[in-house]
């Protein structure tokens, strides 16, 4: 004999003295002990939300602070006792998420591990410290596989729970708008890393970091002019979601300075099988336009340009003033790169304090941030 589903009133009820009982509760958690799907434990929620019972956060809810000194609290946080992470210095409401310790889980997901991005990781890991808890995942730049891995974080089906999301995803095409879309669409907060993206029906900007890499690659050709060259080249990567804004700063800026951007070429990765050819027509048509200097995207074929080069007999930087963008491994090189250097540890860092505060408020304005590039002078780009 099957027992009967609670009348709507009655899960109500239950939902709102589970919620006392423990202070705050999960959707999962809540689903798992009313036996009803999540989704109906959200409609539940959005019902108690709209008529001041419950008061929402992400992934669950918690009965609201009554003005000041309930819960024994005191002061502008509503009566909720708060740590501040040592890290973010971001108020953290007790009882707010769900785990032992009472930090939020957040999910992080980003294109590579293995360049780039593990310094971003390091950032993340540094703020989040001992105020959130962060589970990272590898994806790839494929619009379904960070979909998948997205989808496994954010499951009430087994996922780990978390209750923000932290990615990198593509953002170009359609699938790319379809997951903008999806992400918008989430009951949790997302701040995207080195991406820009707008989504749902009225197209509004998710929350963001990244860095302002027109103005890197515009400082770059600066320094190149300063060296006194006027006829340079741009080579950058067609794999990379950056290479538009490098193109559009370095061009900026040799428009503003009144040198010749005689070399504009696009090139396959260090490790496709184009590379070699890309490669030697990139220095090709350095030696037949006078190209006496080039920023090259990214460090690992800017170190392969210079060696073929120098298989060339061509003098690095005497001939060939080389900068190199990124500087992952640029001051590894013969010689070392001058290299422009995005602020990697500080995207992640900033991601998570970005995040953290929108648990803690939910109706704060969405925040765009953009971080500044630094330029690295070094041997190949002359004294």
């Amino acid at each position: 004999m099957t027992q009967e589903a609670p009348l709507p009133s009655e899960r109500r009820a239950r939902l709102i003295a589970r919620v006392r009982e423990t202070g705050s509760a999960r959707v999962s958690d809540l689903s798992r002990v009313l036996g009803v799907t999540p989704v109906t434990v959200r409609r539940d929620l959005a019902l108690l939300v709209a008529e001041g019972t419950l008061e929402k956060v992400h992934g669950g809810a918690r009965i609201p602070a009554r003005g000041t000194g309930t819960n024994g609290g005191s002061g502008s946080g509503g009566g909720l006792g708060a740590r501040t992470g040592a890290s973010t210095g971001v108020p953290l409401p007790e009882g707010m998420f769900a785990g032992d310790d009472e930090r939020p889980t957040i999910g992080m997901v980003v294109p590579s591990l293995d360049y780039y991005w593990p310094e971003v990781i390091r950032g993340a890991r540094a703020a989040a410290h001992d105020t959130a808890r962060l589970i990272l995942r590898g994806g790839s730049y494929d619009v379904d596989q960070i979909r998948h891995q997205l989808s496994a974080l954010v499951s009430d089906d087994g996922g780990p729970g978390v209750d923000g999301l932290l990615v990198a995803p593509p953002v170009d095409g359609p699938d790319a708008t379809d997951l903008a879309d999806w992400l918008a669409g989430l009951d949790l907060p997302v701040v995207l890393m080195e991406r820009r993206l707008v989504g749902g029906p009225y197209r509004e900007p998710l929350e963001s970091v990244a860095t302002d890499h027109a103005l890197g690659s515009g400082t770059a050709a600066r320094h190149i002019a300063e060296r006194g060259h006027r006829r340079v080249g741009l080579v950058t990567s067609r794999t990379s979601p950056h290479s538009a804004a490098v193109r559009r700063g370095f061009l900026a800026a040799a428009a503003d300075l009144e040198f010749d951007v005689v070399l504009d070429l696009e090139t396959g990765p260090l490790a496709g099988a184009e590379w070699a050819t890309d490669a030697a027509s990139v220095l090709d048509e350095c030696t037949e336009t006078g190209v006496t200097a080039v920023l090259v995207h990214s460090d690992r074929e800017a170190i392969s340009l210079v060696e073929l080069a120098r298989e060339r007999g061509m003098r690095v930087p005497a001939d060939l003033a080389v900068v190199a963008y990124d500087d992952e491994v640029a001051a590894l090189a013969d010689p070392p790169l001058t290299a422009v250097s995005p602020p990697k540890a500080a995207i992640g860092a900033a991601a998570v304090e970005l995040l953290t505060r929108r648990l803690t408020d939910a109706d704060r304005p969405v925040h765009r941030i953009e971080l500044s590039s630094r330029l690295i002078v070094r041997a190949s780009s002359g004294d």
